[in-house]
């Protein structure tokens, strides 16, 4: 079929188009001119800038189809798709981010909900975990100053619960009978003639500071020196109350000096170690109060206090070692449970904050939907602080009692996005 046939068949159409385009152009030029004209006169008034911009942007005109066409001039048609252009009101404010309308029906099905900004007070929680440990201050270890033989060995086993006082074993020590002997050999003694307490006595100093390294009792010390009567064994008494988690000796082993012989742990306080990340550090102090859960005892909690906060950051993981004490009286809590810790590190108050699941989070920034009533909704940039109890506080960007979106503001948040790129293409 030959071309002039369908130029002619479409005359009427086609040539309209061509026509309406060559006006869409000289009006858009003719705007341009007049816009620029017009602004040179009033900046020449010394009219502000603000107020110059805003009598231009009080009312724009969009297409429906094609959100990115947008005029300044009523009666004007999409060049796209040939459909009326409508009314849009434009705020001024709204620099970066455009104000998004939705309907009613847009709103529900989006399952937009909404809260206030409130002011009020929140918690400097910290919620961490932590492993039990044992309570470092009440666990001794029992050694000894002198070789010999173990004779009477009063706790064979291992698990034992002993007293304070509680004698352990005894130790037969050729070294000890030695020195023994020399120290009341000492007491008979005295060059000045005068006849002194035993404690006083110069000529014994020697053998009685060998014996307390041997750290044999002063009071034995005593008795030797006014008894004089040598001892054949070297009584050892348990230090403290509690239970032996370690047993390395045998009746009639012989031991060496500064051998670990037994170990006695306390289990009526522990110690709870927990890592704190390095944001909520300086929430930290000691003496702060916290609550121990663990997962063997459901529904048990135990109170602990800081005690130790390490002076050094884990390079790896940034966080920082807390140490807890823990009273255990019914002896629940054992070493090596794995616990979740809360530290209560007191209230902030007169603090802007909003729900957490109202924030959000980019690479770049941190922001809320805003709304504005009427089916209208603003992206805002906001600063945040502490987060706490599903709670964030917000250093800037909202004011107590405003209205923000709290479930649906990914979309608006989507829509805003999406207008203010077209919205900077279009300014080009």
């Amino acid at each position: 079929m030959p071309v002039s046939y369908i130029i002619a068949s479409n005359r009427g159409g086609y040539i309209k188009r061509i026509v309406y385009q060559i006006l869409v152009f000289i009006v858009m030029v003719l705007a341009f001119t007049a816009c620029s004209n017009g602004a040179e006169d009033k900046m020449a008034k010394n009219e502000a800038a603000v107020e110059h911009a805003g009598k231009h942007l009080d009312t724009r005109y969009v297409c429906p189809m094609h959100p990115h066409i947008i005029k300044n001039k009523a009666g004007e048609s999409c060049p796209i798709c040939g459909m009326d252009l409508v009314e849009k009101e434009n705020d001024i404010t709204a620099e970066t981010y455009p104000v998004v309308e939705l309907t009613s029906d847009i709103v529900q099905k989006l399952g937009v909900r909404t809260t206030r900004v409130e002011k009020g007070q929140l918690w400097k929680l910290i919620k961490t975990v932590g492993y039990v440990g044992f309570n470092e201050d009440r666990l001794k270890t029992i050694t000894t100053k002198t070789a010999g033989w173990i004779e009477n060995l009063a706790v064979r086993v291992k698990g034992l619960y002993v007293r304070k006082g509680q004698l352990l074993f005894e130790l037969y020590s050729p070294e000890f009978l030695r020195v023994q002997k020399e120290f009341i050999a000492a007491q008979k003694i005295d060059e000045s003639g005068i006849r002194r307490h035993y404690s006083s006595r110069s000529e014994s100093i020697p053998s009685r500071d060998h014996l307390r390294y041997m750290e044999i009792p002063q009071s034995m010390i005593n008795e030797m020196a006014r008894k004089g009567k040598v001892r054949h064994r070297i009584p050892y008494y348990a230090p403290m109350q509690g239970t032996v988690i370690k047993h390395n000796i045998n009746k009639n082993q012989y031991i060496s000096e500064g051998y670990d012989l037994l170990t006695i742990a306390d289990f009526s306080t522990l110690w709870v170690e927990a890592n704190v990340y390095e944001h909520q550090l300086s929430w930290l102090r000691l003496g702060l109060n916290a609550d121990i859960e663990v997962k063997a005892l459901p529904g048990k909690k135990y109170k602990g206090e800081v005690n130790f906060i390490n002076p050094v950051l884990d390079a790896k993981t940034r966080s920082l070692k807390v140490r807890l004490r823990v009273p255990n009286p019914d002896g629940g809590l054992k070493p090596n449970m794995f616990a979740h810790v809360k530290i209560y590190g007191g209230p902030k108050n007169e603090v802007i904050k909003i729900p957490r699941e109202a924030l959000i989070v980019t690479g770049e920034r941190e922001s809320v939907i805003l709304d504005l009533g009427d089916g209208k909704y603003q992206h805002v940039d906001v600063v945040t602080g502490m987060y706490s109890t599903g709670m964030v506080e917000i250093l800037s960007g909202l004011e107590n009692g405003e209205k923000i979106v709290t479930s649906g503001q990914f979309m608006i948040d989507s829509e805003a996005s999406l207008q203010a790129s077209f919205s900077r293409l279009n300014s080009k």
